[in-house]
């Protein structure tokens, strides 16, 4: 078996196992957490941290020399990550402000689970691990890399409506939503953090703020969340032009890289 063919079996067999052991037992595991401790919010922490297992080990066979932490990139600095999500974010933050009132349902469990928890270990699982991996240690480009794991986060949030329309535009504002984070993450240079800030601002301001009752959102929801990401990828490019970086997402690799992209 070659070194590729070996690589991506293993791989796929790690997000298939996960994907599986959510699918059937994250429910189990986050009830039974729950009745034992009497709280939702480490019920869902554990739940899916228990889940995680099965990347974890999968990352450990295919990279048995790396640390886990740089594997899924939580190595990198919490306080750039911070700082671009929270400048970039705040278009979303005052526009909220002024066109929406605030929530008067805010359950501060469904909050910290809607927000922390979720913006984390989304991000660890479809963008350190599904997309992240395929793109820092494979020959494969941006396109390529992110095409699985945003189809697959597009699908998980699925559930919030019923309504056809709806489905397809949530399923697209998703889809988009994890390509442009996976951008950020490249170019931030494999900043998850930086990801996960942005995940968890986003969410928190939809939340904080009767927006819309799924991610489809309206008018003015979106124009907000538009002139967010307009911000953050001005951020982002003007942070290279002074600092004379180069781009990791260049149209030579989009679809295959001349040579692997080492973190």
């Amino acid at each position: 078996m070659s070194k590729n063919i070996r690589f991506f079996f293993i791989f796929i067999l790690g997000f298939t196992v996960y994907y599986l052991f959510d699918l059937f037992y994250f429910k189990s595991i986050q009830f039974f957490i729950k009745d034992l401790l009497h709280s939702k919010t480490i019920a869902h922490v554990l739940a899916y941290t228990i889940t995680l297992i099965p990347l974890i080990i999968t990352l450990k066979i295919l990279f048995p020399k790396k640390g886990i932490l740089d594997l899924f990139s939580v190595n990198q600095s919490i306080f750039k990550g911070f700082s671009l999500a929270f400048i970039g974010t705040l278009p979303m933050l005052i526009g909220y402000a002024i066109h929406f009132r605030l929530s008067d349902s805010i359950n501060s469990e469904t909050l910290f689970i809607n927000t922390v928890s979720s913006a984390f270990f989304e991000e660890i699982i479809f963008r350190s691990f599904l997309i992240g991996t395929l793109y820092r240690f494979t020959r494969l480009g941006f396109l390529s890399s992110i095409l699985l794991g945003s189809l697959l986060f597009a699908q998980v949030h699925l559930y919030q409506s019923q309504n056809i329309v709806e489905l397809i535009e949530i399923f697209a504002i998703t889809f988009l939503g994890s390509v442009f984070f996976a951008w950020v993450y490249f170019e931030e240079n494999f900043n998850i953090w930086s990801a996960i800030f942005l995940h968890f601002f986003m969410n928190l301001y939809w939340e904080l703020f009767n927006v819309s009752d799924n991610v489809s959102g309206n008018l003015f929801g979106n124009l907000y969340k538009l002139l967010s990401i307009f911000l953050i990828i001005g951020m982002i490019v003007f942070h290279k032009k002074k600092k004379n970086h180069p781009y990791h997402v260049i149209w030579k690799n989009l679809f295959i890289k001349s040579k692997e992209v080492q973190s």
